[in-house]
């Protein structure tokens, strides 16, 4: 077995008016929320994505589909500790994650380190692994005229010793 693997995850969603606006689990104000099947929380989404690639696991919405009514509604912090469970019994535990919102507004800078402990505590992981970074679009594309909102992760995980 490999020792280390990575992941990449990636998530969008539509913003809406009358939807929370939840980013790895902490509500945000917001006049805008994502729209989604679950709690629409695309930060979790796209860190759940990264880990079930790393372990050569599938994606997200081959654990967890829209067509499915458990969903409905769900907190996607179920979906990371499932992601975590799953690369665990596949012999690998979680050793880092670095991961990057992408919304015009509003800003997020004041929610950097609730977001980074709600993910820690989330995924069992001492803070000091788990970065979280923001970024607008400039007001270019999607995100950038307030349509939707985006996020990139990367993971590393490491072969459980025997």
């Amino acid at each position: 077995m490999i020792a280390v693997r990575t992941g990449l995850g990636w998530d969008v969603h539509r913003l809406a008016p009358g939807r929370a606006l939840i980013l790895g689990g902490v509500t945000i104000p917001s006049d805008l929320g994502l729209e989604g099947h679950s709690d629409a929380d695309v930060l979790a989404h796209a860190i759940t994505d990264a880990i079930l690639g790393a372990a050569a696991l599938g994606d997200i919405g081959m654990h967890f589909p829209d067509s499915d009514a458990r969903w409905k509604g769900c907190d996607s912090l179920v979906f990371l500790r499932h992601a975590c469970q799953l690369a665990a019994a596949a012999g690998f535990r979680l050793v880092h994650v670095d991961s990057t919102v992408i919304l015009e507004r509003p800003k997020l800078k004041d929610y950097r380190l609730p977001i980074r402990e709600s993910l820690a505590a989330a995924l069992d992981l001492p803070l000091d692994r788990v970065s979280v970074k923001f970024k607008t679009a400039e007001q270019v594309g999607p995100v950038g005229q307030r349509q939707s909102a985006e996020a990139q992760a990367v993971v590393t995980l490491a072969a459980i010793a025997e």
